[in-house]
């Protein structure tokens, strides 16, 4: 039997948890997270069919979505639009979804201080909104001089500040992770997640996303154990194209499910990703391949 590299990685990272004790081989007697996770389905705004924001969080609704994701750029003067939008429905916003100004990690303090500012005044947009938290990329590829040991210092000296703000506005930092061809700073879970326990502050997390783990994770399982408590929105795509779940051959994601399950995980999984068809057709197929999937995991 051929088993690929992400397979047998996936297999090791079960191997690890289950002989962490013994006895532990029995999956029954595998640790069990404090509460079972769930499936709580968001999708970005703008991947949302819809003319208006209400039309928006109609079709959402009408799929069975609990979340929308905005994008932070220009959030602040419409908090006021999504408190009426919302009010009354089930649906919530979910994460903010960064469109902060400057580069956080950046070598050029003033470049870095408008980034300070911008995030603070998202994250108490998003805190008004009662959302998870705000995602935040430290740099892009290009976007930085400093080499990696100097940028990671300065941002775990930057964090605890900007998470004092997040934690006192109701919300959170979310670091996010990319690959390689976007940022090779934070690639991976892992990296992001020790980052978070150096900085050990309530208003600092993370989030994984789908698409990026294809190329950067050998495991979704073992990146999801690895992010643990840290863990707190994931974005979803097709794995290859970035398309609606389920519009790429053989997209598959119950093995980062399981490891979801395993964490017990209670945040958002939330649309980040185009589509190859009418998304009026396509989000609802998406949907109902996630939630088969979230069964079988």
């Amino acid at each position: 039997m051929k088993t690929s590299r992400r397979g047998f990685l996936t297999l090791t990272a079960w191997g690890m948890v289950a002989g962490a004790a013994p006895g532990m081989l029995r999956a029954q007697n595998l640790p069990r997270p404090p509460q079972p996770a769930r499936l709580r389905l968001s999708c970005q705004e703008g991947v949302a069919p819809g003319k208006t924001l209400t039309e928006k969080l109609d079709f959402l609704e009408a799929h069975g979505f609990e979340g929308i994701e905005p994008w932070g750029g220009g959030l602040p003067r419409r908090v006021e639009e999504f408190q009426k939008a919302l009010r009354g429905r089930k649906i919530r916003v979910s994460a903010v979804c960064a469109g902060f100004e400057g580069v956080l990690i950046s070598e050029d303090e003033q470049v870095r201080q408008k980034a300070v500012r911008s995030i603070r005044e998202i994250l108490t947009a998003a805190g008004a909104l009662g959302a998870v938290g705000m995602i935040v990329v430290p740099a892009f590829n290009g976007q930085t001089k400093l080499g990696h040991v100097e940028a990671r210092e300065l941002l775990v000296r930057l964090l605890p500040e900007l998470g004092e703000h997040a934690h006192k506005a109701g919300t959170r930092i979310l670091l996010e992770p990319l690959n390689r061809r976007e940022a090779w700073f934070l690639r991976q879970l892992a990296d992001a997640a020790a980052i978070c326990r150096d900085v050990n502050h309530p208003g600092v997390a993370m989030m994984g996303d789908f698409w990026h783990m294809t190329w950067e994770e050998p495991s979704d399982f073992a990146a999801f154990v690895a992010a643990g408590p840290y863990l707190q929105h994931v974005h979803i795509a097709s794995r290859k194209e970035r398309k609606m779940p389920g519009e790429d051959p053989g997209d598959d994601y119950t093995d980062g499910f399981r490891g979801l399950k395993f964490i017990g995980y209670q945040n958002f999984i939330s649309f980040e990703c185009g589509s190859k068809g009418d998304p009026h057709q396509s989000i609802p197929a998406a949907v109902r391949l996630l939630r088969e999937q979230w069964q079988a995991a």
